[in-house]
Parts: C-alpha cells; sequence; structure tokens
C-alpha cells in the first residue's frame, strides 16, 4: 500500500568521466549492472543524496584499474547526478519488504535442495573485510522480481537498501566510515533527468 514513492530525490553515480560526459549529453544511455553479485539485484544503481560516496568508489574503481581488476575502467573519477522518481519500490528500509526478501529466500533456499543445486553465498572481498560480493543477496532479490513477473504482479520499478560498511567510526561504535543508502533503478523511466554535480560556493550558506 505504501510503496509508491510521490517525491523525487537526488542519487550519485560514480564512474569515469568519459561515461558521464557521454551520459550527461545523451550520447549514450545509463546501462543497468547485470552481475550476480550486485547488492540490490540488476539494475542502475546510485548513493541516495551522498555525492562524496559516489566519488570515493569512483576513486576506488580507479585505483583497481590501475591494477587491471575492476570490471569497469575508470581514469580520471567523476560523479553524475540524476532526479529520481522510486515509483514502487521494493524499499528495505521497511519491515513488510524485509519479510518478502525473508519469504523469497526461503523459496530460493528450497528450489536449491530439491534440485540438488548449491545456493549462492556472499563473500568477503579481498579488498575489505565487507560483504561486497553479494551472490546470495542479488540472487534472492532477482528471484523476487521472477516471482512478480511470472504471476503476473506489479513489476517494482526501483529497489532501495540501507548498508553499513567500512571499518567501525571509532572504537565499540555502531556506524560506520562508509554507512550509505543504495537506491537501484529497474525502471529507466524513473530517471528525470542527469546533472553535473557543482561545488558550494563557500562565501555562502547552504539553504
Amino acid at each position: 500500500m505504501y510503496s509508491k514513492r510521490s517525491n523525487l530525490i537526488l542519487g550519485f553515480h560514480g564512474c569515469d568521466v568519459k561515461v558521464a560526459n557521454e551520459i550527461i549529453s545523451g550520447k549514450e544511455q545509463m546501462l543497468p549492472s547485470t552481475n550476480d553479485y550486485d547488492w540490490l539485484g540488476n539494475g542502475m544503481y546510485f548513493w541516495e543524496n551522498n555525492y562524496s560516496r559516489a566519488l570515493q568508489f569512483a576513486e576506488e574503481q580507479k585505483e583497481r584499474t590501475i591494477n587491471s581488476e575492476a570490471s569497469k575502467k575508470v581514469e580520471n573519477p567523476a560523479v553524475i547526478g540524476a532526479v529520481i522518481d522510486l515509483g514502487y519500490c521494493l524499499d528495505l528500509l521497511e519491515s513488510e519488504n524485509l519479510l518478502i526478501l525473508k519469504s523469497s529466500f526461503e523459496t530460493l533456499q528450497l528450489f536449491t535442495e530439491q534440485n540438488g543445486l548449491l545456493l549462492p553465498q556472499n563473500k568477503v572481498s579481498k579488498y575489505y573485510d565487507d560483504l561486497l560480493i553479494r551472490h546470495l543477496d542479488c540472487a534472492v532479490i532477482e528471484n523476487i522480481h521472477s516471482i512478480y513477473r511470472e504471476t503476473k504482479l506489479t513489476q517494482y520499478d526501483s529497489v532501495r537498501g540501507v548498508f553499513w560498511e567500512g571499518a567501525e567510526l571509532y572504537p565499540n561504535a555502531g556506524f560506520k566510515e562508509k554507512n550509505h543508502i543504495q537506491i537501484c533503478i529497474r525502471n529507466p523511466n524513473c530517471i528525470k533527468g542527469f546533472f553535473i554535480p557543482i561545488q558550494k560556493y563557500v562565501d555562502f550558506q547552504l539553504p
């Protein structure tokens, strides 16, 4: 009942400057990520209201590019801003949707057991101690979309989730240095426009 989002939000996507310029100019469309370890399933990824984290991600990708280990090459880090309508959203900050997620896992687990298959697993990245390789989470979320598609239920336009990532901000803290809200856009019509983020004017306060 409350999954339809009526307000516009700002999202930020870290990438190479060439990609950013092509998307901003309209020469290229933003392509969805289709990795089987995507945190929120397949789609176009943005950090909600978090320019700094998007830039940090692009800078991290640059380091991996130097080591020839990045799936998407980044030579000059940049950030794209987007005005987004989440539409019909699978918001994993809501209790009702977490129950849907749990039910999807149970369905997937039963299917793999009955067919002698291995359940996908989330894995720790070799770069950090966080579970950055989310094979299981991706499979569970994609399973929801598959079930909804097969049963003719309304398809989700977007998926939204909160993540605790990085080192503790201080000893015994409940907060980490890379905490963020991430948005996965499945319906490209949710994106109302792209823009180049600008830096604030230091002589003026932010409204």
